[in-house]
């Protein structure tokens, strides 16, 4: 008999390495824009970046840096053994950057009129993490 540590037979849950430098110095006041310079593979720089953009009412440019923190985010997940579909839990902080940039692009591209991204990126978010999706809105 085989036992699995996952009933319902997903993937485990992905958890991404702590990289807490960037993390550090956006809480510290650093503006995203030179966390980014420094740390280009910082989703959580990009998605700060991102959410700026979106509050002063450039939707696109928002759309631009959650699409790069997006990316960066899928790179990290795939160089720790995420396979293209399962969790990716909010509760784990430093899984938080590639979620707030997922929200992000789901949230301009809807602004923007990409409805198929729209949908495609909330749903993605949805299925990653259900806390995130409920916590970000």
């Amino acid at each position: 008999m085989t036992i699995h540590e996952n009933l319902l037979g997903g993937p485990p849950p992905t958890h991404l390495p702590d990289d807490p430098e960037p993390r550090e110095l956006l809480a510290n006041g650093t503006a995203p824009a030179d966390v980014a310079a420094k740390y280009p593979t910082s989703s959580l720089a990009w998605a700060q970046l991102a959410d700026e953009a979106y509050e002063r009412g450039s939707v696109v440019e928002s759309y631009a840096y959650a699409r790069t923190g997006y990316h960066r985010g899928l790179d990290s997940l795939r160089r720790n053994g995420w396979k293209g579909h399962g969790p990716v839990p909010w509760e784990h902080e430093p899984n938080r950057g590639f979620l707030r940039a997922l929200h992000a692009l789901a949230r301009a591209a809807g602004d923007i009129g990409e409805q198929e991204e729209y949908a495609r990126c909330s749903q993605f978010l949805k299925d990653s993490s259900p806390t995130a999706a409920q916590t970000l809105g």
